[in-house]
């Protein structure tokens, strides 16, 4: 999902001239904008990808887990679902949408539908998904990441720091609201990429940041402190000359996965690593689980795992984007 927020950070300055223009037609208050909305949304000459239809299936290399299907239930669609959060209990699910991943993201901040969407379990299923609303005039937001009743998420919108920003929102009586900037330690001193807080929300993992660039992504720690966060620091043995990016957490402490590239000869673009914690509380060797575009992992406590997966073609076009999970045995 950052790298459709990265995409309208590009073009923030004229997302600021058609915020200026458009947001003054714009209502002060949205009504909320319902699953449906959100499949009308979608052009009716959109392809909704199948597995049989996949020249890139994802592949689990360990046989701690099922192969990998696309997420039952009512979150994948013909349009582009992305960066994928669920709580550790299951019972809350977010996802990134957009209609029609060919639009370039200054405008995909017009459309009334690209951003963020959540639903809860349900029993065995799942509610029927809405989306967040999380400000009053436009913006592009994703990029969640929840720790309790707190949304953390990256947006594009007048006011920020920078180009984007991380803010955070609270669930009260059953709505997303208090939305804060974070503040500038984490948007301009630090600079944040994609990040994910530990259980007892002590500890922050991110990629990116003011030392990192686009073609070298490194995983960087820091620890909460009285007055804000301490100075990061890489992670050893986790970051190494590659791409790793986009890190999660399990809800014990015990495994930090990531997103980088395949290592293991025959599959295509990014997969999902896990490095497990070892006794002297340092990160062991990074195991590959996930091949063939697959990025962006979260987990529930059961070790379930969900995530991103960009259909190709043959000749590297992306088609669209899904959720998929692979369940533990």
């Amino acid at each position: 999902m950052r790298r459709r927020l990265i995409a309208a950070a590009a073009v923030v300055v004229a997302i600021v001239v058609v915020i200026a223009v458009i947001a003054i037609t714009q209502p002060k208050e949205q009504e909320p904008i319902t699953n449906d909305e959100r499949l009308m949304s979608i052009p009716s000459s959109s392809t909704k990808m199948t597995a049989a239809l996949d020249a890139f299936r994802p592949v689990v290399l360990s046989d701690k887990w099922q192969q990998p299907v696309p997420m039952p239930g009512p979150v994948n669609t013909a349009g582009g679902e992305d960066s994928a959060f669920i709580t550790p209990d299951g019972n809350w699910f977010f996802f990134f949408f957009t209609p029609d991943v060919s639009v370039p993201a200054e405008l995909q901040i017009l459309d009334g539908v690209t951003g963020i969407w959540w639903m809860q379990r349900n029993g065995t299923s799942w509610t029927s998904p809405e989306k967040v609303i999380l400000h009053d005039d436009l913006s592009l937001d994703g990029a969640q990441f929840v720790l309790g009743n707190t949304m953390w998420f990256a947006s594009v919108r007048e006011g920020n720091y920078g180009e984007i920003d991380i803010y955070t929102a609270e669930y009260v009586d059953g709505e997303w609201t208090e939305v804060k900037n974070s503040g500038e330690q984490l948007n301009v001193e630090y600079d944040i990429g994609e990040f994910h807080i530990t259980s007892d929300g002590q500890t922050m993992y991110f990629h990116g940041g003011v030392s990192d660039t686009a073609d070298d992504l490194n995983i960087w720690v820091c620890h909460r402190t009285d007055d804000g966060w301490s100075v990061p620091t890489i992670v050893p043995n986790v970051s190494a000359d590659g791409l790793e990016g986009w890190p999660f957490v399990t809800s014990d402490g015990g495994e930090l996965w990531f997103t980088s590239f395949s290592s293991v000869e025959g599959y295509q673009g990014p997969s999902i690593y896990r490095s497990v914690k070892q006794d002297d509380g340092t990160w062991g060797d990074p195991d590959e689980i996930i091949a063939n575009f697959a990025g962006e992992p979260t987990l529930d406590d059961a070790g379930n795992i969900y995530f991103t997966h960009h259909y190709f073609t043959d000749n590297s076009e992306m088609i669209e984007a899904d959720i998929y999970v692979a369940f533990a045995r």
